[in-house]
């Protein structure tokens, strides 16, 4: 599988890249799923400190455990689980960043964490507070790298404008294109994009007319257009799953396609779909199929 480098940091990671939100508790079964990503070449792993409650990351951490040299652990912080653990709140105060990346170390079982991203963001932030804390990590060897995971343009400019952040992740897929108009932006700041919703929450697969069909809608598509344009992606385009791959990754910019996988079959579905690629053609058609829809919100 071929690598990219994230922005400039001196980290590669596999153009195609293993989401941990929908893993198994079972570990026996998500060391099945890591395990599979391993063979096909897949060194990069995200996850989040709330993610099942912050277990997801423990069961992560032991999955990885004897490849943790071999591979780039990303994990997120800035959301805060309540004491009920029901929710979370928003707190991007450097006293929590501090305390919390030991929190996220001892589940993951690691001394390092390759990037930390901070998990979405306001323009009420103390964002000179918030990437301080970065700062103070790296500078402690406690993170290599950091970013930032939004889809708000305002919070992704001024972050990447006032920090040394070396990647985006964002929401992209053909039913999503919005990020298009920001990618230059992001290029010119010398940061890398990671993507997710890449399957834009499997409708970009072979379940996609089935999962359409029981939607409310998806992104800026309401029910009924989604329901269409899915069925017409399918009727129109000979792999919807690879060519929805292939257009994550090809802009250079794109370092890598995060996929979500509950099963080892649904990750091997991915890599098959990756190593297929798509037609120059079939890209074109799928690029005139889909709109290139643009932010509303978060503008300024």
């Amino acid at each position: 599988m071929k690598k990219r480098e994230l922005g400039k940091s001196g980290l590669y990671v596999s153009e195609l890249a293993l989401g941990t939100m929908s893993f198994p508790d079972n570990e026996v079964e998500a060391k099945k799923i890591v395990d599979t990503a391993i063979h096909a070449g897949i060194n990069f792993f995200d996850t989040a400190n709330i993610y099942a409650g912050s277990k997801n990351e423990k069961i992560v951490g032991n999955a990885l455990k004897e490849h943790r040299e071999n591979i780039v652990l990303a994990t997120k912080v800035g959301n805060k689980l309540n004491a009920d653990g029901e929710g979370w709140t928003w707190d991007p105060t450097k006293r929590h960043i501090t305390e919390e990346v030991k929190h996220s170390l001892h589940r993951l079982g690691t001394d390092y964490i390759d990037l930390y991203q901070l998990h979405g963001g306001t323009m009420e932030d103390n964002i000179d507070e918030t990437i301080d804390a970065f700062e103070s990590l790296k500078k402690e060897g406690l993170i290599r790298q950091y970013g930032i995971s939004s889809i708000r343009p305002n919070v992704i400019k001024r972050f990447l404008e006032e920090s040394t952040a070396v990647s985006v992740m964002m929401q992209y897929s053909p039913l999503d294109r919005r990020p298009e108009e920001w990618i230059p932006l992001i290029s010119r700041s010398g940061a890398s994009i990671i993507t997710r919703g890449t399957l834009a929450k499997g409708y970009l697969t072979m379940e996609g007319q089935k999962r359409a069909n029981a939607s409310d809608g998806f992104a800026l598509y309401h029910t009924a257009d989604l329901k269409q344009i899915v069925n017409t992606l399918n009727e129109e385009v000979d792999d919807l799953h690879a060519a929805s791959i292939a257009f994550a990754l090809q802009n250079k910019t794109v370092a890598s396609a995060l996929v979500g996988a509950r099963t080892t079959t649904q990750l091997l579905d991915s890599i098959v779909a990756y190593e297929k690629g798509c037609s120059t053609d079939q890209m074109d058609n799928l690029k005139n199929l889909t709109a290139m829809h643009r932010y509303t919100e978060h503008l300024i």
